[in-house]
């Protein structure tokens, strides 16, 4: 009977790690808020689902409020991707995900006049057996265009990091090369010396340093 309770605990350990395994499959990131302008700009929208939600249809709607004005919508996904007419006419890619965890979009050939706040609205009805229930989400994105891109504080600090510790490694290299070449240096001057020692030796002399045997 004492294997049984150890065996429920290895159990529960193999599920805990399976459902964190499980878990970790989706994370909401956020999108990132600054463009520059001509290049491509994903506007990310992600809404995990649990492992019993899986089953669901789901309808997207982007919309595009620019500075002072009011939502416009942009993009539509409902079973088919459906673009509106707008500024973005011919600009819009769908990025989404095959499960509708990621139902991200990108903005071609960004321009200055693109900036302002996207909208995504996700809206889930789930399929269960006895009721289908609807889950709504949003997410907003408060998106800035610049001419280029700016430098960032991060890259430079890690390669002033990475030049100095170059430096570091080259003189500590230096520093071992000098201490090895003088460890060798005093070693073959004590054997040059205690050779030169043994050679100014008398022969008879040599003769008497041998160890005598005994019978």
């Amino acid at each position: 009977m004492a294997a049984l309770p150890r065996l429920v605990c290895a159990s529960s350990v193999v599920l805990v790690v399976w459902a964190g395994f499980c878990s970790a499959v989706c994370v909401e990131v956020p999108s990132e808020t600054e463009a520059v302008q001509g290049k491509h700009m994903k506007l990310l929208c992600i809404s995990c689902m649990k492992r019993e939600e899986v089953t669901a249809s789901t309808v997207v709607e982007w919309f595009y409020r620019p500075e002072g004005g009011k939502d416009e919508p942009i993009y539509e996904y409902r079973k088919t991707n459906h673009e509106f007419p707008s500024r973005f006419s011919g600009r819009l890619q769908w990025n989404g995900s095959k499960d509708m965890q990621d139902v991200s979009i990108t903005v071609l050939n960004v321009t200055l006049n693109d900036s302002g706040i996207y909208t995504c609205n996700i809206t889930r009805e789930f399929e269960f057996e006895i009721h289908r229930p609807l889950f709504t989400s949003s997410r907003r994105i408060h998106l800035t265009v610049v001419e280029e891109a700016g430098e960032d504080f991060t890259s430079v600090i890690s390669e002033i990091m990475m030049y100095i510790l170059l430096v570091f490694l080259t003189l500590w290299l230096l520093i071992e090369m000098v201490y090895c070449y003088r460890k060798v240096s005093k070693a073959e001057e004590a054997a040059q010396e205690n050779a030169t020692d043994y050679l100014a030796i008398p022969s008879e002399n040599k003769e008497n340093c041998a160890v005598p045997v005994e019978e």
